[in-house]
């Protein structure tokens, strides 16, 4: 269990944070700037959930990921490079993976087929929803970027969730969108 005493440390005062396994890295660190990321998404997925408290099923879905993103920025905050630790690190495993799929599906069925790219909004839920898509979306480029970088290591199960969650997301801002049908649909230059 976490036990935070003191908020402040003064240990990134110059500009570098532990990570969960020790090693000091600057603050713009690719690794680093993924797992924050991963927090910010945390953080939108809040504010999203202001508006889905009205949708009980879809706002205990979003409360379950926003533990499994804990887990995920410690599974990127400690880096699994064959090294033994003294202690057991968090990681994505495959049955979360596996329940976001679930879920997608869950929602996905009360949805008419799409015929059209979907503006972002429609509702304060949707909007909320959709933007917490994007910021997971940038979250998942910078972990791909750190899963080809040398030296880095990202697991596949990690990759893995983010990606379902952007497409949970999607899924869940159309299902807040009362099951699609204030979703807006984009028209094409041409056509307006």
């Amino acid at each position: 269990m976490v036990k935070l005493n003191k908020i402040y440390t003064r240990t990134g005062d110059k500009g570098t944070t532990a990570l969960v396994s020790g090693p000091r890295r600057l603050k713009h660190d690719l690794r680093v700037e993924a797992y924050g990321t991963v927090d910010e998404t945390n953080s939108a997925i809040g504010v999203a959930r202001l508006h889905t408290g009205g949708i009980e099923k879809l706002d205990a879905m979003l409360f379950r990921i926003q533990n499994d993103l804990f887990d995920l920025g410690a599974d990127l905050a400690t880096p699994d490079n064959g090294e033994p630790l003294s202690y057991e690190p968090l990681r994505i495993v495959e049955s979360q993976v596996t329940r976001l799929e679930n879920e997608i599906d869950d929602l996905n069925v009360a949805l008419e087929p799409l015929t059209s790219f979907v503006l972002p909004g429609g509702s304060a839920a949707a909007a909320s929803l959709h933007m917490a898509r994007t910021v997971c979306r940038r979250a998942e480029r910078l972990m791909v970027e750190l899963s080809v970088t040398e030296n880095e290591i990202v697991s596949p199960a990690a990759l893995k969730y983010a990606n379902r969650l952007s497409d949970f997301l999607f899924v869940a801002a159309r299902f807040a969108n009362e099951a699609g049908k204030a979703d807006i649909l984009w028209v094409p230059g041409k056509n307006r």
